[in-house]
């Protein structure tokens, strides 16, 4: 499924109309019935039940007139509030409004202090709220009025079904400059928006649902999209069947490089995740000091010793000889989780970056060697996979984390072009952004994996699928096996779950993929 922004949408919908000849008032008419349905099944049905229905002067507002009037049909009861002005409203929004006046139900403004306090009495004696003040034209500060809504809606605490977006979001990033409805679920109409999943947007929106509400699939489906999701069938299509002659040399030769004195746990959660994802043969290169460790911990990853020269770090020439020894002899190569920072493990990891011949993915502490080096991130022979967290790829490029999540996909989207690498960007909702320009959203993981290792397992997952598939591709399938092992983890464990539980479930959730 593709993933748009709010002028695709404009575009998708001046198409229809133009080209298919459907009227904005049937995608209208079907917007409110749908999201009548959903602000329904929300709290377990219409009937007997008070909806507060807030409507918008723009298109989003003529949603929520439909919807009010689906509720009523439905055997709702509707108090319904509009923020707008009736003579601005457009001629699908104005009908939508007329419908209801000639219905007899009474349309209340925001205007006197009287209005407000209605509004608060409704709102307490309310089952449900139907957000459809603002669309997806959101952008900046909210006018003071709308603003005092947002904060009366989320105070009042009450379930709330957003149309298209919850009012205070913007499409485009997900950003909430001042406030936004906090929804229990939201319908997205036509196609989810890149701020149902990015930042603040993601926490806004509750519950994603997504409906077509009659666009002819053709035009959701276009490639003029540059955006998707990494959904199961996707994730399916994208990895072959392993053949019955199979055998560990063909299924991947993986090198991982990784630790440093006080970091073995992170080289070791790698070199097994990339096992357990269905890599034939895996070796971990350690610092030589680390190797008794290592070697104990891991039965079935081969671990070799790099000379250290006792100070259980990566760093000097004998330490990249050795490793690039090792890595010529491997289908595809993950530095960096656990390496730690010394100016010699940064100079290091660059100069075999520079070297390796073989598929490179870079995490962690590989990632931070190029702060202050991007010119040699850009000159590499190859195009590596990096897999920061938003810390890590804001620091890359020497911005503060608020900043590059100002505009997350476009600052990404610029970064992989520029360098030449694919980013693998760990946030609310893991992104994978190629040079091209393609960009894909992950539809699976939860706010449990905010623990330590998970994304050292994440770097495994994907370096250890490279011999499998086309190797390009590994970050779409490594990213969702990894968040899907974590929606499992957390069935077990909630919040309390660890990157340990994750690298058990990855055969798990990869098995699903068939």
């Amino acid at each position: 499924m593709n993933v748009s922004f709010a002028e695709d949408m404009r575009r998708i919908d001046e198409t229809v109309e133009r080209d298919y000849g459907l009227p904005a008032l049937a995608l209208m008419e079907n917007a409110g019935r749908r999201s009548a349905e959903e602000a329904a099944a929300m709290i377990g049905g219409a009937v007997n039940k008070v909806f507060a229905v807030f409507a918008g002067g723009g298109n989003n507002g003529g949603d929520a007139f439909a919807a009010a009037r689906h509720l009523m049909n439905m055997g709702a009861r509707v108090k319904l509030f509009f923020t707008g002005e009736t003579d601005r409203l457009g001629e699908a929004a104005r009908a939508m409004h007329d419908t209801l006046q000639a219905m007899g139900v009474e349309i209340r403004p925001l205007v006197s202090d009287r209005d407000w306090d209605r509004l608060r009495v409704s709102l307490r004696f309310a089952d449900a709220v139907v957000d459809g003040i603002l669309g997806t034209g959101t952008r900046g500060e909210l006018r003071e009025h709308v603003r005092r809504l947002i904060e009366e809606i989320n105070a009042a605490e009450k379930p709330v079904m957003a149309i298209d977006i919850p009012s205070g979001v913007e499409a485009n990033t997900g950003r909430v400059s001042s406030v936004a409805v906090r929804a229990a679920r939201t319908l997205a109409l036509g196609l989810p928006k890149v701020g149902h999943l990015l930042g603040e947007g993601a926490n806004a929106a509750g519950q994603l649902l997504v409906d077509d509400i009659g666009i002819p699939h053709a035009l959701l489906a276009g490639e003029a999209l540059r955006q998707s999701l990494i959904t199961q069938e996707a994730a399916a299509k994208l990895l072959p069947a392993r053949p019955r002659d199979a055998h560990k040399g063909t299924c991947g030769r993986i090198l991982v490089v990784a630790g440093a004195l006080g970091m073995t746990g992170a080289a070791a959660l790698a070199a097994e995740a990339a096992l357990r994802i269905g890599a034939g043969l895996v070796t971990l290169a350690v610092p030589e000091r680390l190797y008794p460790v290592l070697a104990a911990k891991l039965t079935e990853v081969m671990v070799v010793p790099i000379p250290d020269e006792g100070m259980g770090y990566f760093g000097g020439v004998k330490a990249l000889e050795a490793v690039l020894a090792c890595a010529a002899h491997q289908d595809a190569v993950l530095i960096g989780p656990g390496l730690g920072r010394k100016p010699e493990t940064s100079e290091f990891v660059r100069l075999f970056a520079a070297d390796v011949k073989v598929p490179l993915v870079m995490d962690a502490d590989a990632i931070y060697a190029f702060r202050g080096h991007l010119d040699a991130l850009r000159e590499l022979p190859q195009v590596p996979i990096l897999t920061p967290h938003m810390g890590e790829f804001a620091g890359l490029l020497g911005k503060e984390t608020e900043e590059a999540a100002h505009d997350l996909l476009g600052i990404v989207r610029e970064a992989a072009n520029t360098y030449q690498a694919v980013f693998v960007v760990k946030s609310a909702c893991t992104i994978v952004v190629y040079p091209d320009g393609d960009v894909f959203f992950t539809t699976c993981g939860n706010a449990g994996m905010a623990t330590a290792g998970a994304g050292d397992v994440l770097a495994g997952a994907i370096v250890g699928l490279m011999q499998q598939m086309e190797s390009g591709m590994t970050p779409l399938v490594g990213v969702y096996a990894h968040g899907r092992a974590g929606d499992l983890a957390y069935e077990a464990h909630g919040n309390g779950l660890l990157a340990g539980d994750i690298l058990r479930l990855l055969p798990q959730a990869l098995g699903e993929l068939g």
